[in-house]
């Protein structure tokens, strides 16, 4: 479409034949033609229109200003498909964060929930409906992470290119070993998912599992644009690789260390670092502390001490003071994901913050 415009522009000015005559009489008028017919339009193949010779300079006029608006108007369509930013909605900070690494401006990124939510529950609220309605591709956990909300805004968006086996849609948990998969699963054992535990982002390792899987996706979808996906996927697996190294190295003197978690989100983060856990303020998965539970843990505690309470920036804090009020034990605050904390802007902050928190608690 492009070349006929820039063909038509090419073909320069219009110009009439001079009169041959003809047998009109007196009062008819005359019109220029090519001796077999109107003349080719240059380089198309294409008949030239024979024009009448009187308004000559307005109507070459109008041609040359149509043919200028044509090929602008495909210039700008062109620009726009070739140059347009992929729409991406994702449901966490870290797979927002995560996304923006490896796409650039390449990609617009709209992040449905902060650090200082519980993602279990939000609300599929107007606005983000808004945002599923125009995404390319929609970023998920996965793992039933997100099944109280994020069904309902997919079938509520009418957006087909972000459902279940789309292209545009992408969960993370497809792409690690899960931990704590159960073996069965009733709802006296609190929320447990049953695919295994969903929170699988605090294993820097599992982020670059994803991104490598993400990147493929982003391809996929964005084929023109492959070479530029790659390239900062690539940069960032040898960043990570290099962190990761520095983070174990850093991490050394906590494994092996007693902690109280809040919930099982912290999981992966143990599994990595080597902390073990010696009780939950939670009863159950889900199920919110009570005095009842929290006292049972305080005297399994002057047991089996822990050095530390680990709670998440989203947490009620509550629950971890009044433990350590009667233990002794100091509460350590993470940022969980990217934003959790100040110092947690980005992927690699939120690990750095993590274990220095971690390294600061058990020095306590």
């Amino acid at each position: 479409m492009l070349k006929l415009f820039s063909d038509l522009l090419a073909a320069g000015p219009i110009t009439p034949s001079p009169s041959r005559g003809g047998k009109g009489g007196e009062g008819s008028s005359s019109r220029a033609t090519h001796p077999h017919g109107p003349r080719p339009v240059a380089g198309l193949g294409l008949p030239r229109p024979n024009l009448p010779l009187e308004g000559e300079g307005t109507n070459l006029k109008f041609l040359r200003s149509v043919k200028a608006a044509l090929l602008l108007t495909a210039i700008v369509v062109f620009s726009s498909s070739s140059f347009a930013a992929l729409n991406i909605l994702a449901t966490t900070p870290e797979w927002g964060a995560l996304t923006t690494e490896i796409g650039g401006d390449k990609v617009n990124v709209y992040i449905a929930t902060t650090a200082l939510q519980d993602v279990h529950r939000v609300e599929a609220r107007p606005s983000l409906l808004a945002r599923a309605r125009n995404a390319d591709l929609l970023v998920a956990t996965g793992a039933d992470l997100e099944v109280g909300w994020l069904p309902v805004l997919q079938r509520e968006s009418g957006n087909s290119k972000i459902q279940i086996g789309s292209l545009g849609f992408f969960e993370a948990a497809q792409e690690v070993r899960l931990l704590d998969v159960p073996a069965s699963v009733d709802r006296s054992m609190g929320d447990i998912h049953p695919f295994g535990n969903p929170h699988i982002l605090l294993d820097p390792r599992n982020i670059a599992r994803v991104g490598n899987a993400l990147t493929k996706r982003l391809s996929g979808i964005d084929n023109a644009n492959k070479d530029v996906y790659e390239a900062r996927n690539k940069a960032f697996q040898e960043r990570m690789s290099q962190a990761i190294l520095q983070w174990e190295a850093k991490a050394g003197p906590l494994k092996g260390t007693p902690v109280v978690v809040y919930h099982k989100d912290q999981q992966y983060l143990l599994n990595w670092l080597g902390l073990r856990e010696v009780g939950s303020l939670e009863p159950k998965p889900g199920v919110p502390p009570s005095t009842g539970h929290l006292t049972d843990l305080l005297q399994r505690l002057q047991k089996e001490p822990a050095k530390v309470i680990l709670i998440n920036a989203y947490n009620d804090p509550k629950p971890a003071t009044w433990l350590a009020e009667r233990t002794k034990i100091p509460v350590v605050t993470l940022p969980y994901t990217v934003g959790g904390t100040k110092e947690a802007k980005d992927l690699f902050g939120l690990f750095d913050d993590t274990i220095a928190r971690l390294l600061a608690g058990i020095k306590q």
